[in-house]
């Protein structure tokens, strides 16, 4: 098959964590054909949608990690499957992409699907599953947030479409910051902010679940560094071996039919505790971590999933 990657520079990635280039390196061993571009080189042409890049190939040797054909525009309609990987912010850039993705609904594949990747940002898409999660407020009014942590007290407060833990904070019972921290944010952004009440099982880790056409395949545990709340691997979070407890399967099983309806081939559930914190449909991660510790062939699933839906 003819497989394009939306993602990020792919010259900077870490090779040995990073996502994409595992399901890049997985397909081209399968013997499909890779194409690379950027969010930024996707195009709206006269009713066709093109991305300018190049043809790719990759290898697992960190800085020598990838050749790039020469610069050449495409019509995307051409290709079988065309991954979303871009990361966040889920912004009006991101979102642009997902509308532009979608005209090729019936031409192409594109995985997660976008119309719902736009319709079910990571910390939105819980609130269809308030029995799963913890208590949690989302608003832009400070006297709604001051009065949602005057009932619970310890309190995380975080952009509702931030990501990698940028912008997390934990308010303790004590803490005077909130009205701070309020104007910071209001300051910059027109967003709402999200609030929901502190899990003190974080300090055991924050699991991430992957999820295979809404299957579960298997979990990493991330753990908070010495004096940290957040447990992001991008903040020096450190992912540990774990398995999947009777709870894990139980929000599994209520969030997979929904995300296999709506094509979310590839999705990584935020744990904590027993509790649902986040859905990550945009452009999750952790499969080389769960590929080392369990020693299965995440990404051979996932393109196993895809090869089925374009068979």
């Amino acid at each position: 098959m003819k497989i394009a990657f939306q993602m990020d520079p792919i010259e900077s990635v870490d090779i040995n964590a990073d996502s994409s280039f595992r399901l890049a390196e997985e397909a081209q061993a399968r013997g499909h054909e890779l194409f690379y571009y950027s969010p930024d080189q996707l195009a709206y042409e006269e009713g066709a949608i093109t991305a300018r890049g190049h043809a790719m190939q990759v290898r697992r040797e960190q800085g020598n990690h990838v050749d790039l054909g020469p610069l050449k525009t495409v019509s995307l309609a051409d290709f079988d499957v065309i991954w979303l990987r871009q990361d966040p912010p889920f912004d009006m850039h991101y979102i642009t992409a997902t509308h532009l993705l979608d005209r090729l609904k019936g031409q192409a594949l594109v995985v997660n699907d976008p119309f719902w990747v736009r319709n079910y940002p990571e910390k939105l898409l819980v609130l269809d599953f308030p029995d799963l999660t913890p208590p949690t407020t989302i608003a832009r009014d400070l006297e709604t947030i001051k009065a949602f942590k005057a009932k619970h007290q310890d309190v995380i407060l975080k952009p509702l479409y931030g990501n990698g833990g940028a912008g997390v904070f934990r308010l303790d019972a004590q803490d005077r910051n909130l009205s701070s921290l309020h104007e910071l944010f209001t300051g910059f952004s027109r967003e709402p902010l999200i609030v929901q009440k502190f899990l003190p099982d974080v300090s055991n880790g924050d699991k991430r679940v992957i999820l295979v056409d809404g299957e579960p395949v298997g979990a990493i545990n991330r753990v908070p560094a010495a004096g940290e709340t957040r447990s992001n691997m991008h903040v020096g979070g450190r992912p540990e071996k774990i398995g999947l407890t009777e709870r894990d399967l139980e929000i599994c099983a209520a969030i997979g039919p929904l995300l296999k309806e709506k094509g979310q081939v590839f999705v990584g559930i935020d744990v904590i505790g027993d509790y649902l914190t986040e859905i990550n449909v945009t452009s999750p991660t952790g499969i080389q971590e769960l590929e080392r510790f369990d020693g299965v062939n995440i990404a051979a699933k996932i393109w196993e999933a895809i090869e089925a839906k374009c068979s």
